[in-house]
């Protein structure tokens, strides 16, 4: 078990990363809609590939960003897993 600080940390450094996502997603228009985004992020969180609960080792990218913009595909090598 994480002690208090740890976690309050891990808390404050999630609510950062959303705000950065929620602000660039402002600035989209080709987004997917909450099912849709809500079933990538599931997929995300299930994979190996997913770093600090957050970004995607293959891209680089915030998957709670990604996974919102109906352009983008999966990065997981050879598949893409959100089309499974």
């Amino acid at each position: 078990m994480a002690c208090v600080g740890c976690l309050l940390k891990e808390e404050m450094r999630k609510l950062s990363i959303q705000q950065l996502v929620d602000e660039q997603l402002a600035y989209e228009t080709d987004v997917i809609d909450e099912v849709g985004y809500q079933t990538r992020l599931s997929i995300c969180e299930q994979c190996p590939s997913l770093l600090a609960n957050t970004t995607c080792k293959h891209c680089g990218c915030f998957v709670g960003y990604r996974a919102k913009l109906a352009y983008k595909s999966c990065p997981y090598p050879g598949e893409d897993r959100w089309n499974e």
